[in-house]
């Protein structure tokens, strides 16, 4: 049996797509390992975060923590105030006092959803709530900053003002 070049061209065609895609799936893939932090509204959504508090009294929200480092990993999360122009960066924490840490052990692959409640004490426009992402360096026994933050900017009145 005499075989024309078209029913050739779509065999060898066959044969290259399908050589690629077993080379594809067999080569193993390393992905880059990440730590992910998010922050979530008091319902555990994105969005609809507050913008005005009244100092003293408490604001809920949620932080989103993911572990795609291959290992499992102890976690903290320092909740920090800032302001408009003093955040954090992807290499250096902001220099402000602790308000909360929120400490996880998370396994790889795991994530979790921590509810955040806390009280901002001193009015401000445009205050900055920092949630700044650390690990603890199992071979120095140090906490160090992973670069991962958010933020929230509020406007805090005092109490017994109407907003």
């Amino acid at each position: 049996m005499i075989i024309d070049e078209e029913v050739l061209a779509v065999l060898t065609a066959l044969v290259v797509v399908g050589s690629a895609l077993s080379i594809a799936l067999i080569i193993p893939r390393n992905p880059e390992p990440f730590l992910a932090i998010g922050l979530l509204n008091e319902k555990g959504y994105i969005g609809d975060y507050p913008t005005q508090i009244v100092a003293g009294e408490p604001v809920k929200l949620n932080i989103f923590l993911a572990n795609h480092l291959g290992k499992a990993a102890l976690l903290q999360v320092r909740v920090k105030l800032g302001s408009k122009g003093k955040i954090p960066t992807n290499s250096t924490p902001i220099d402000t006092p602790i308000l909360k840490n929120i400490t996880v052990i998370l396994d790889k692959g795991k994530n979790i959803t921590v509810p955040v409640s806390l009280r901002i004490s001193q009015p401000g426009i445009n205050q900055a709530i920092v949630f700044e992402l650390w690990m603890l360096n199992t071979t120095s026994n140090m906490w160090i900053y992973t670069g991962r933050w958010n933020h929230l900017y509020v406007n805090v009145t005092p109490p017994g003002v109407k907003i």
